[in-house]
């Protein structure tokens, strides 16, 4: 099984690449995590929002497999503290399918990348940057497959 983190956006700081691979490499062998950047749509003068919105929404899904369980990371999902996410890549893992988190752009997930989603969740009522939610998201799969282990990592 692996985990897939699919995000809108390239070329990020170094700072974003140095904590996002900290934390992937700390994940086990038998559930790597993987980062499919997409290249965001240019916004000019007088965007059309909706449309960009479409070509990174058909980007990120052409990245998606049929089998995938697809989670998609909206502000308006459901909260998961550590333990809930931790029972779901336990509850993931058992179901063995690939599991695909979706982050876009500045202007979030088209329509078509809900409607994909079995599950949608949000890291925080709080607005993160985009570049920073690739780290939390990373840390915070680390830290849920170090509580299913009983790893040390995790102290709550």
């Amino acid at each position: 099984m692996k985990l897939r983190l699919i995000c809108v956006g390239q070329k990020m700081p170094d700072w974003v690449s140095t904590g996002y691979n900290d934390y992937a490499r700390r994940m086990p062998p038998e559930l790597p995590l993987e980062l499919t950047e997409i290249a965001m749509a240019h916004r000019g003068k007088n965007p059309d929002i909706p449309r960009l919105m479409q070509r990174e929404s058909d980007a990120i899904l052409a990245s998606v497999a049929p089998r995938d369980r697809v989670i998609a990371l909206e502000v308006g999902g459901r909260p998961w503290s550590t333990e809930k996410l931790a029972s779901q890549l336990e509850s993931w893992q058992q179901d063995g399918q690939d599991v695909c988190f979706l982050v876009g752009g500045p202007d979030g997930l088209a329509d078509a990348c809900r409607q994909r989603a079995d599950q949608q969740w949000s890291l925080s009522p709080l607005t993160l940057p985009h570049p920073l939610v690739r780290i939390v998201l990373a840390e915070q799969l680390y830290r849920a497959w170090s509580i299913t282990r009983n790893h040390p990592y995790h102290r709550a």
